[in-house]
């Protein structure tokens, strides 16, 4: 796997075409995010149709809930909440006044896109069928003339279209239209969709292309969005524009507003950024956007801005979870290092737009850090928005919930709830759960790189042929992962099987037919070359001792505290495993005590839990003291920690991620 270093002259794939061109979906596999073939990017991707996951394993039984579970929910909700219903006043089928938010069209585009990745890996489910086939029809009688698409600026401000791209999202609801689009035209299925986000793209083209409206969206998401469609058709007005919508950030076109320019990242140019800013959601993905237009046109500064960028993201306003946000207020990052848990809003699709963002990086440069985000962000700030059940969900996610905490709207994560009026995170949830195949691995002229751990079978084409690794693994409860390299006979040289040791991992150990070998980590990856005989087995063990985790000493909040972790899992302490009468807020774990793992089959959903000693401090009386006094601890309790992507299934009550320790003395 080697790193690529991007020009800085732009390249052309030569596939340029009118908009009535024939898509290139065959020309790429179909996979979500992938570097067009003039791309210079470090790896490229494998498809969903190349990577299964099993459902034994934990990451397939999420995508099996999702699949039975979560998408489902979410059409009935699209359904009962107005969202339908809206497209449908704006094809003139209906009398319905408009429901919801003015960008609730996005939401319909998001479980699309959903279900067709979900459709691309299986067969027979007649009634997620029957919901693409409706909708992709029904979004072509709603869809305008000119090609124009938006049911809230069709049905109930039709005076107010194009006139404000500081809050209207109607770039935002158009680019997830096109995602939805480029989607279909991956797997191959309901060729009506493309059409249908082509003639709008083209209007947005004619509107804001060369020449045109010198205007930005308040919510990026358009930038990836048609950088994909360029991918998948090989139009080049659609990447250009693109980037146009980036060279115009920083120019203060959306003004002031509410919160100001920071909110909108638009009060410095992209390649000039050094730091996060404002809305950690639309942040992310403009810096996804950044990371597409930059493998596609060879423009180093661009991607050195989102590298730099990454920088400050990750060592200075990123949650122990792998959660972005600290501020309700605007939902936005804060300081350097203000990372308070009680209050971080830490929205959910934040952590999938990281997600995104840190695939787009490890396309493009095959850097372990990029993967080892994209895991802790999976496992813990994106899972612990899904309930056990699949049909609930946490809006914003935060680290602590206090006792006696009362909320001030339904975005605050006290409990679970089945629907939002802004519904933004269950349909993204969806979308990334039904694409989650696509992520697992890559490859690259010299072979095959294992970037997620999980129970599947990959195939790819290395070294001149198909070759199969079935992946055998009981992480992330356990460190084995055996994988077995199938196929590959006359092949036409050897070629490399990369496995990445996720930077929590302080040793490891690799076997090869049962004999130890030597393989050290380079860059993140032992890498594993060979002509390889069908039939091989490789082991690599990876160590999960316990970890006690400790902040950086400027992360105030949470001073003297530790976060409990294993593998990737971070754990909580939750109300539920504690004594009667016992306060979470009083407990303090013994920092000189062993920390175990445990199995425990009574907790649905997680093998493997953490043992700890504890003390009870001695709550004072009155709310200040004077001389500084230790607290006082002298009541023993054992603490059972639970993975916190599963607090609050059991029942409501306090939890927290950063557990105070004892003092000593």
């Amino acid at each position: 796997m080697t790193e690529q270093k991007l020009s800085d002259t732009p390249t052309d794939p030569g596939m340029e075409g009118t908009a009535e061109a024939t898509p290139s979906a065959l020309a790429v596999p179909a996979g979500p995010a992938v570097p067009g073939p003039g791309a210079v990017a470090a790896l490229r991707p494998l498809g969903v149709d190349q990577a299964r996951l099993h459902p034994e394993g934990l990451l397939g039984r999420w995508r099996r809930r999702n699949a039975e579970d979560t998408l489902p929910h979410c059409v009935d909700n699209l359904r009962g909440s107005g969202n339908i219903g809206n497209l449908q006043a704006a094809a003139g089928e209906g009398e319905q006044p408009f429901k919801g938010m003015w960008f609730a069209d996005s939401d319909v585009h998001k479980t699309l896109e959903a279900a067709l990745w979900e459709l691309a890996t299986s067969s027979g489910d007649a009634p997620l069928e029957a919901f693409v086939e409706d909708t992709v029809a029904l979004l072509a009688r709603a869809q305008q003339p000119d090609g124009y698409l938006n049911s809230y600026f069709t049905v109930a401000a039709p005076e107010e279209r194009w006139r404000r791209p500081d809050w209207a999202h109607e770039l935002y609801c158009a680019g997830h239209l096109i995602q939805a689009a480029v989607a279909g035209g991956r797997v191959g299925a309901h060729p009506g969709l493309l059409p249908i986000a082509r003639r709008f793209a083209d209007l947005l083209v004619e509107r804001f292309g060369p020449d045109g409206v010198e205007e930005v969206c308040g919510h990026p998401e358009i930038e990836t969005a048609l950088a994909e469609l360029y991918r998948l058709t090989g139009h080049r007005p659609y990447l250009d524009l693109a980037r146009r919508f980036l060279d115009l950030r920083g120019r203060g076109l959306l003004g002031h507003g509410r919160f100001g320019p920071r909110y909108h990242q638009d009060h410095q140019p992209v390649r000039e950024s050094r730091e996060v800013a404002g809305h950690a959601v639309r942040q992310l993905y403009l810096l996804a956007g950044m990371v597409d237009v930059a493998v596609e046109t060879g423009d180093l500064p661009l991607l050195d801005a989102a590298e730099r960028m990454w920088d400050d993201a990750f060592h200075t306003r990123t949650y122990v979870t792998g959660a972005h946000g600290s501020r309700h207020r605007d939902e936005a990052y804060g300081d350097p290092y203000e990372l308070p848990p009680d209050r971080a809003y830490a929205e959910t699709c934040a952590a999938i737009a990281s997600f995104q963002w840190n695939w787009r990086l490890l396309l493009a440069t095959g850097r372990a850090r990029y993967a080892d985000e994209m895991e802790r962000a999976v496992y813990n700030a994106i899972a612990v928005a899904v309930s056990s059940d699949g049909r609930h969900f946490f809006y914003s996610n935060p680290l602590q919930l206090r006792t006696g905490h009362v909320g001030s709207g339904e975005e605050e994560a006290a409990r679970r709830l089945p629907w939002y009026a802004c519904a933004c995170c269950p349909p993204n949830i969806a979308r990334l759960m039904a694409s989650l195949p696509g992520y697992l691995a890559t490859a690259d002229e010299d072979g095959l790189q294992v970037h997620l751990y999980g129970d599947a079978t990959l195939t790819a084409a290395v070294a001149g042929g198909p070759v199969r690794i079935e992946m055998r693994t009981d992480y992330p409860w356990q460190g084995r992962i055996e994988l077995t390299v199938e196929g590959g006979e006359g092949l036409s040289r050897p070629w490399t099987l990369a496995l990445r040791v996720p930077s929590w991992c302080a040793a490891y150990s690799v076997s090869i037919g049962g004999e130890p070998v030597q393989a050290p980590a380079r860059d993140g990856y032992v890498r594993l070359t060979r002509a390889w005989t069908p039939g091989t087995r490789v082991v690599l063990d990876l160590d999960m001792p316990v970890r006690q985790v400790s902040a950086h000493p400027r992360v105030d909040a949470v001073r003297g505290c530790v976060t409990l972790a294993r593998g990737p899992l971070v754990y909580c302490l939750e109300q539920a495993d504690l004594p009667p009468g016992v306060v979470l807020e009083d407990v303090r774990l013994d920092p000189d005590a062993p920390v175990t793992a445990a199995h425990r089959d009574d907790l649905p959903g997680a093998p493997v839990v953490l043992s700890a000693r504890g003390v009870l401090a001695d709550a004072p009386d009155t709310l200040y003291t004077t001389g500084g006094a230790s607290e006082r601890t002298n009541t023993p309790l054992t603490l059972t920690a639970v993975p916190y992507f599963l607090w609050g299934n059991r029942k409501e009550g306090p939890m927290r991620v950063w557990i105070p320790l004892a003092t000593t003395g």
